[in-house]
């Protein structure tokens, strides 16, 4: 599932009283909001489909375009945070949030979404990363401990809710207006943080790092004239703007990268800092994690699509069949930790292979039954993926961090985490626009489409148990 852990940069002292239980509930349900509806929305698309009669490239982009902005903006929001004061940050991410959900929530067209959607995951950009340094900068001892672990189980948690509650809601059709419930509900939430938010005690850092403005705008470039023309290329016949955007793609990249090397050689410290992606931890890590990331991606979009679009399980069935792979996540990230003190890196291997074999019997169930399959018969390869996922993509974390300096430490969480949110929009790119190519009638068909993607998702999984043997021992 996707994660949101964010250390603060520097750890500042709390200038007011301690975090109390009410201002932990505060920014617990501040930290929910976001993943709640990264998960919900995979659900709602066929509805959004039908209703603003979408192209599954358009759709692609409704996912993608809240994930890539998350990206670019994720470290900024909790520079931003250390320098101007934590809960002003979480303050205004949360409005901005509500603002933007209400922005979702009555789009008159699938492009006003899209631009919806990528203004709601800057927002959650300035949200999230507030969440841990309040924690940490407020909190000491086994509170602290306590309130983490409450933060993880939050993000377990809210996956659950999101499958469940974006099934129910576009169900509903409350009246009469479909998928627009799964964002107009965090209006009045959001309202009620706000309120809450007010009695938050306000922290900083007493050194805190500067924005890498350049470094930002560069990346942007290179994730959209990327991302965009494999997304949306194909649906249009390939124009030459498309062809443009692929061809500067490689050379903003090589842009962003002379920049963060410049940056640090003069003392700053860069968006993504070429020292830090050079630590072994961080580099092997990585290098798993995107293949790891991009395939999870591509499956949540690929498998929300067919479950309705192929199979007509509807947003309530749907959000059922995900639902054990969610709760069963939960469950699993929760024991991780203990396996990973006994286990070491071994963790990531085992879930690498188990997710690929819940794939694996995920193609055999659906080519043996297609299309009679039921919640019971796809249920025994959930638990597996959900079991897998739990297992690889929390140790995962850990395993990158686990060798980043102290003082690094949010810059090297950062990175992890805009690694993660950039590969699961290109998972989505481009295993989502090869299913959306082929499952076509006169194509492939969505169940051999289906089928194909799968398969592809589980070799990647595979790689990604051989591939986690490399990986640095967490332990040490």
């Amino acid at each position: 599932m996707t994660t949101t852990e964010l250390a603060p940069h520097t750890t500042g002292v709390p200038s007011r009283p301690g975090l109390t239980p009410a201002g932990l509930v505060t920014v617990l349900l501040g930290a929910a909001l976001p993943i709640i509806d990264f998960f919900i929305v995979n659900v709602a698309l066929p509805t959004i489909d039908a209703d603003l009669h979408a192209s599954t490239a358009t759709l692609e982009l409704v996912v993608a375009a809240y994930g890539i902005a998350y990206a670019v903006l994720l470290v900024v929001g909790g520079r931003l945070g250390d320098s101007f004061g934590r809960r002003r940050l979480f303050f205004a991410g949360l409005w901005l949030f509500t603002l933007t959900s209400l922005a979702c929530g009555i789009a008159p067209t699938a492009t006003t979404l899209v631009i919806a959607r990528a203004a709601q995951g800057a927002a959650s950009a300035l949200l999230l990363p507030q969440v841990l340094s309040i924690i940490q900068a407020t909190t000491s001892g086994e509170e602290r401990s306590r309130a983490l672990g409450l933060f993880g189980a939050t993000g377990g948690l809210s996956t659950v809710v999101g499958q469940l509650a974006g099934g129910a809601l576009v169900a509903a059709n409350l009246f009469g207006t479909g998928w627009r419930p799964i964002f107009l509900v965090n209006v009045p939430i959001g309202l009620v943080v706000l309120v809450l938010a007010r009695r938050l005690p306000e922290s900083r850092a007493h050194n805190p790092l500067g924005v890498d403005r350049l470094g930002t705008a560069l990346l942007a470039v290179t994730l959209l004239s990327f991302l965009v023309p494999l997304m949306e290329g194909r649906a249009l016949g390939w124009p030459v703007w498309t062809i443009v955007l692929l061809a500067l793609s490689p050379f903003a990249a090589a842009a962003f990268v002379h920049v963060e090397r410049r940056m640090e050689r003069r003392g700053g410290t860069p968006l993504l800092p070429p020292s830090v992606m050079r630590l072994p931890s961080v580099r092997r890590g990585l290098t798993v994690g995107v293949p790891f990331f991009g395939a999870f991606g591509a499956f949540m979009f690929v498998f929300a699509m067919t479950l309705q679009e192929g199979l007509h399980f509807g947003p309530l069935g749907a959000g059922a069949v995900l639902t054990p792979m969610a709760v069963v996540y939960f469950v699993v990230s929760m024991l991780s930790s203990r396996l990973v003190t006994r286990y070491g890196q071994k963790v990531v291997a085992a879930g690498g292979l188990i997710t690929a074999v819940g794939m694996v019997t995920l193609l055999c169930t659906s080519l043996a039954q297609w299309p009679n399959l039921t919640i019971l018969d796809l249920a025994p390869s959930m638990v597996a993926i959900g079991v897998g996922n739990a297992l690889a993509m929390t140790t995962l974390f850990r395993i990158v961090l686990s060798h980043v300096p102290t003082d690094l430490a949010g810059v090297g969480s950062g990175v992890m985490t805009t690694t993660q949110q950039t590969s699961l929009a290109l998972g989505v790119a481009v295993l989502g626009s090869l299913y959306a190519a082929l499952s076509v009638p006169g194509a492939m068909g969505v169940r051999d489409a289906f089928a194909l993607v799968i398969g592809l998702v589980a070799v990647l999984a595979a790689v990604v148990a051989i591939t986690a043997r490399r990986l640095p021992d967490p332990r040490v």
